[in-house]
């Protein structure tokens, strides 16, 4: 698989694994997690070698689109192994999955939800399971899957290795470490900065002006591949919308779409079909696509946390990468919270040959909120705005 190095979570967390410990990890998706908890346990899977009635390994992912990630991974490390993996979610046809697991399989990936259907169904037991995992947990607590996780963890044996990984580490995190794991060894990756690989922009463009914008910069020859994230689906729709009358393949994927639908739209753009994959931030985190050159920022996310998580689909496993965003003076409160969570500004540029003096209609006039909102003030406020549209 061309791998050489390992990653700073796989220098952490892959000996303890290997050991048996429990491992509580605090790192991104990109950052090779999978590779740290997937390739201990298939040795360890490898060298016990007994097949058992049911699974001897089950990960839990919040997403059909991790879950199958996972797999794919999973498949590639154990195609010289005699190991038997299924993956588990929603949206899919119950008979070919309850097939599988019937077969017997050694490493289930499934979703809560999912899962839980099987068992109620009986077409599955844990009382194999020798390891767990619990990916992007913090992301499955937001979801609402506690419960599932709790009804799924109770079904395992208590004598099992856990192994924990989340983007963040907030206090229901931390309680679900300590109700599920046994002294476990924390390995943590600093989520506040993004790789060091990715380079940062921040393009000051007037609202009304925006689109435009976007198009100019996709249209440059180095945008091999771009995520263009927004805040809201119907937003996405328009601004997919605009892409394509513009010439751009694109593909979009957001909440209002069925499991199906987002299967396909990351298939389109996986494979090169549409060069431009607009989203919003579903696609954030749990997402890994190899070879995405650009990240857009179309609208600036609320939380600077996010802004993390969006950039981080760019520059994957010590690969180089680009992030612009686009921000308006209605922005500015959240790029001074991202600042501040970086420790760093971020560089200002504008496109050189790009007409930003297009004169403003009354809707894209900076809203009395925002200047008031101003941390300079509304002086501050209007003088930026007054020098984007000079």
């Amino acid at each position: 698989m061309e791998f050489e190095d390992p990653t700073p979570i796989q220098v952490q967390a892959i000996p303890p694994a290997l050991e048996g410990r429990d491992v509580l990890g605090v790192a991104q998706t990109g950052t090779g997690k999978t590779a740290a908890f997937v390739l201990p346990s298939l040795q360890r899977l490898h060298a016990d070698g007994a097949r058992r009635r049911g699974p001897r390994m089950l990960v839990l992912a919040p997403t059909r689109e991790l879950a199958l990630q996972i797999t794919d991974d999973t498949r590639q490390f154990a195609q010289y192994t005699d190991l038997r993996t299924a993956v588990i979610y929603g949206g899919a046809p119950l008979g070919r999955q309850t097939d599988q697991l019937r077969q017997g399989v050694d490493l289930v990936i499934a979703t809560p939800g999912r899962l839980m259907d099987h068992m109620e169904r009986r077409n599955v037991r844990l009382d194999d399971v020798q390891i767990l995992v619990l990916d992007e947990a913090d992301r499955m607590l937001d979801m609402g899957f506690l419960p599932d996780i709790e009804s799924i963890v109770r079904r395992t044996p208590a004598e099992r290795q856990t192994m924990l990984f989340s983007a963040t580490m907030p206090s229901a995190i931390q309680a679900l470490s300590y109700r599920f794991m046994k002294k476990p060894v924390r390995v943590e990756i600093d989520n506040a900065r993004p790789p060091e690989a990715i380079r940062q922009q921040i393009y000051p463009v007037p609202k009304h002006l925006k689109q435009s914008l976007l198009i100019a910069l996709l249209r440059q020859k180095d945008v091999e591949s771009a995520l263009v994230f927004t805040r809201t689906k119907r937003h996405a729709d328009v601004v997919a919308r605009k892409l394509r009358q513009a010439g751009v393949s694109v593909t979009e994927m957001h909440g209002g779409f069925s499991q199906k639908d987002r299967g396909q739209a990351l298939d389109r753009f996986r494979s090169g079909k549409a060069r431009v994959l607009v989203a919003t931030n579903i696609a954030a985190r749990g997402l890994d696509i190899d070879g995405i050159s650009h990240v857009v920022n179309f609208d600036v996310p609320d939380e600077a946390e996010d802004y993390v998580h969006r950039i981080g689909r760019t520059a994957r496993v010590q690969a180089h990468g680009v992030a612009w965003t686009l921000v308006s003076p209605d922005d500015e409160p959240q790029i001074m919270a991202i600042e501040y969570l970086l420790g760093e500004k971020i560089e200002r540029v504008f496109l050189t040959g790009f007409e930003y003096a297009v004169p403003s209609p009354d809707w894209a006039k900076p809203s009395v909120k925002a200047i008031l909102r101003s941390p300079s003030g509304p002086q501050g406020a209007l003088s930026r705005w007054k020098s984007l549209t000079r």
